[in-house]
C-alpha cells in the first residue's frame, strides 16, 4: 500500500517528519529518494528537531554518515556518492544500533536495506510543492503510516 501527502512549503514537510518522529521506535529505518532539492534533507531536519537535536542538519554527502545525539540517536546517511559500493563501510550495523536511521538516495543500496522499513519518495511539483509517497514494508511501518496520516 502507498500513502500520498502533498506539502506546499518546507514547514509542512518538516511538520510531516515531526509526526513520524512522534511514533518513533528504536531501529526505525526511513529511506528517502528524490531528485536534488526535493526535500530529503528538509524531512530529516524535521525528524532531528522532534528528537530534540538542535544542531544544523545538512546532507552528509561527503562524510556519508552523520551521527546526532537526541531522544534517540539519529543516524543520517547520504549514500549517493557510494554508487552502490557499500562493502566495508558498515552501514548495516546502524540498522540495529537502537536509533533512527534516515538514508538519502537509499535506492542506490537496495540490496542491503532491511526488509522492514519505510520508503519515502519526494516528487517536485513546483518550487515549493512536493508530492510525498510513502511505502511501508512490514506491519510496524504500516501501523506507523496509519498513526501519522
Amino acid at each position: 500500500m502507498e500513502y500520498k501527502v502533498t506539502t506546499y512549503n518546507e514547514e509542512e514537510t518538516i511538520e510531516l517528519a515531526q509526526n513520524f518522529e512522534a511514533e518513533k521506535f528504536p531501529n526505525m529505518v526511513i529511506c528517502l529518494d528524490g531528485e536534488l532539492g526535493s526535500g530529503k534533507t528538509v524531512f530529516t531536519k524535521g525528524i532531528a528537531m522532534a528528537l530534540g537535536i538542535n544542531e544544523n542538519i545538512t546532507s552528509p554527502t561527503f562524510t556519508i554518515i552523520k551521527e546526532y545525539d537526541g531522544e534517540l540517536p539519529l543516524y543520517h546517511m547520504d549514500v549517493y556518492r557510494l554508487d552502490g559500493h557499500v562493502d566495508g563501510i558498515g552501514i548495516e550495523e546502524y540498522f540495529t544500533k537502537g536509533g533512527v536511521v534516515v538514508i538519502e538516495w537509499a535506492d542506490t543500496i537496495q540490496d542491503i536495506l532491511p526488509k522492514e522499513r519505510l520508503d519515502i519518495k519526494f516528487r517536485v511539483v513546483d518550487e515549493n510543492k512536493r508530492v510525498i509517497i510513502m511505502t511501508p514494508h512490514g506491519k510496524k511501518y504500516e501501523d506507523l503510516c496509519e498513526a501519522v496520516l
